[in-house]
């Protein structure tokens, strides 16, 4: 028989399961689980707030698929993890949060740091587990992982009140490791049903005129990457995506048409609302993207591909559709249209999006403003060559962004070639989010320089963690667009609420070199540096930082307004 406490229990599964760092603050009520956790293999990444904790985890989950883990303690800590912790659930993305508990005796006695974690997290999480016995422990931490894990991801909390961490228990055997489990996919399409619609999405397609290819989250991993690029080898379309699904197709791919939406390209919004089928993978058709919903694609039909039953004819019907994960049905797809006798490319359409695209290209380069002043859309597409003059590959690039119009440029114009490159707060839409992911990418991808692109505005919600980011000497590059105000609220303001700056422009403005500097992060202003990026990207690794003053009129175009189709977009030439 094997003896052991519930903290004990804890480390040895995470260790099992390959857990190599975990982020969190210490607090009394999980304080032994970190006892313990000095004992073990894994690295503790002591953050100033727990919310960059959760957020870490996201940097290391979102970089390589699996899940992370992030710890608080009960109350305030643990409260202080749920907006990491929605946003994960709003992105898909799996983490495992451990909070601490009161004892169980004190639950419901409003004892000291006491809150309903689990009643609080139970809306926002994919699961979560109050465990009450150490043996629970057994079954709920590979249970936790696997839920993160399969199907569609998400965040799964396990509260654990002090007295189970510290009381013992006696069992037979460790238990397996958490696993992916595709059998847990909930209204899976199967058998011949799954024939059957495999066969109508090639027919379908082999008859379009004017096929779109629309990716999303659920298509931007590397398996889903590579079958996107047989499938267009064998019938080339045009690729569109949304926030979350940049990456899945390479930048430099001539069948790129940039991102949908409120702020997509023209081009993008201009060919899904004239295609006559949209082949949508992963995608949930949400609000910024499709803007009106019955004028995003009026004309086509819609083959929908999604892992979650509950996002299919949610907000479009579609004409046929599989619920499977990405990876698996592309390449099916694929290979039922090799077969297929009848299939013709569509060149007509493929030649007239090209010519689109580069005239789109060419009207965005002469709206640019002929002015002394950065254009951030200029600044951000050059950073990979800047990258390079410091001897630094733009393939060992990956890009986190805060939420805001830096947000905006940086998906308009930074060349992302891969899956997992870019991460950012899709859905909830979180400032603060950047700096803190961008660590946890660090930690998970130590051979790359990993990119953070903020506001004046979002830096300053977790600018805490400069202080983590110098402590463990990690290589990222923080980017701060200064323009003095809130620069998507005020943009707002500007064209829907008659210029009345309402609470978005700052009446005081902290020196953000002086407050780097004070980190002990090398800093530099791109103004005042015609060399900034030998700063910005040092040769012998570790931080730096870089602000970039921008005027506060320089606005985020394509822009549509609310109660608008996306083709209507303000361009800044209307």
């Amino acid at each position: 028989m094997i003896e052991a406490t519930g903290v004990q229990i804890i480390v040895k599964l995470l260790e099992q399961q390959g857990i190599k760092q975990v982020a969190g603050i210490p607090g009394g009520s999980v304080l032994p689980l970190y006892d313990e956790l000095v004992r073990s293999s894994i690295k503790h990444i002591l953050v100033r707030h727990e919310q960059a904790a959760g957020f870490i985890a996201q940097g290391i989950a979102r970089t390589t698929g699996q899940p992370a883990v992030c710890i608080a303690t009960s109350g305030p800590g643990a409260m202080n993890l749920l907006t990491a912790i929605a946003d994960a659930r709003c992105d898909s993305i799996p983490l495992v949060a451990i909070t601490g508990q009161v004892n169980s005796y004190l639950i419901g006695t409003d004892a000291f740091q006491e809150a309903d974690t689990f009643g609080l997290s139970f809306p926002i999480t994919k699961h979560s587990i109050l465990v009450k016995s150490p043996t629970e422990l057994l079954q709920a931490i590979p249970k936790a992982f696997s839920i993160a894990m399969s199907g569609r991801p998400g965040p799964v909390l396990i509260d654990i009140p002090r007295d189970v961490q510290l009381a013992k228990c006696q069992f037979e055997k460790w238990p397996s490791p958490g696993k992916l489990e595709k059998s847990s996919i909930r209204f899976s399409t199967e058998g011949s049903e799954l024939d059957l619609a495999i066969e109508n999405f090639a027919k379908t397609l082999a008859a379009s005129k004017r096929p779109v290819f629309y990716a999303g989250g659920g298509c931007n991993t590397p398996q889903s990457a590579k079958a996107l690029d047989k499938l267009l080898q064998v019938y080339p379309m045009p690729v569109v995506s949304s926030l979350m699904g940049i990456g899945c197709l390479p930048e430099s791919n001539k069948l790129w048409c940039g991102m949908v939406g409120m702020h997509g390209s023209t081009t993008a919004n201009q060919i899904i609302y004239d295609s006559d089928v949209v082949f949508a993978a992963g995608v949930r058709f949400d609000d910024r993207a499709t803007g009106i919903v019955s004028q995003f694609c009026p004309k086509a039909k819609i083959l929908h591909v999604d892992i979650d039953a509950a996002e299919v004819n949610k907000i479009l019907q579609s004409s046929y559709h599989i619920i499977a994960d990405c990876e698996s049905i592309i390449p099916a797809v694929t290979q039922r249209l090799r077969e297929l006798d009848n299939l013709e490319p569509v060149n007509p359409w493929l030649e007239n999006v090209q010519k689109l695209k580069q005239k789109n290209i060419t009207v965005e380069n002469k709206s640019k403003q002929k002015t002394n002043n950065i254009n951030p859309k200029e600044f951000i597409s050059s950073v990979p060559e800047m990258a390079n003059k410091a001897g630094i590959s733009p393939d060992a690039l990956i890009v986190t962004t805060d939420v805001g119009q830096h947000q905006m440029w940086s998906a308009q114009a930074f060349p992302v070639e891969k899956p997992r490159q870019f991460l950012t707060s899709g859905s909830l839409g979180t400032m603060g989010f950047g700096l803190p992911v961008a660590i946890g990418a660090a930690f998970a991808n130590p051979d790359k320089r990993i990119i953070c692109f903020s506001g004046d505005g979002s830096i300053m919600m977790n600018i805490q963690e400069l202080a983590t980011l110098a402590e463990h000497n990690l290589n990222v590059t923080v980017i701060v667009f200064e323009n003095g105000s809130l620069g998507m609220v005020r943009q707002q303001q500007e064209f829907l609420f008659n210029k009345n700056y309402s609470a978005s422009i700052f009446l005081k403005q902290p020196d953000l070199i002086t407050i780097a500097k004070g980190f002990g992060i090398p800093a530099v202003d791109v103004a005042e540096n015609n060399e900034w990026y030998n700063l910005a990207f040092p040769k012998n690794g570790g931080p730096a930082f870089v602000r970039c003053k921008i005027p506060q009129e320089e606005n985020v175009f394509p822009f549509v307004p609310a109660g608008k189709p996306n083709i209507d977009a303000i361009t800044g030439l209307n």
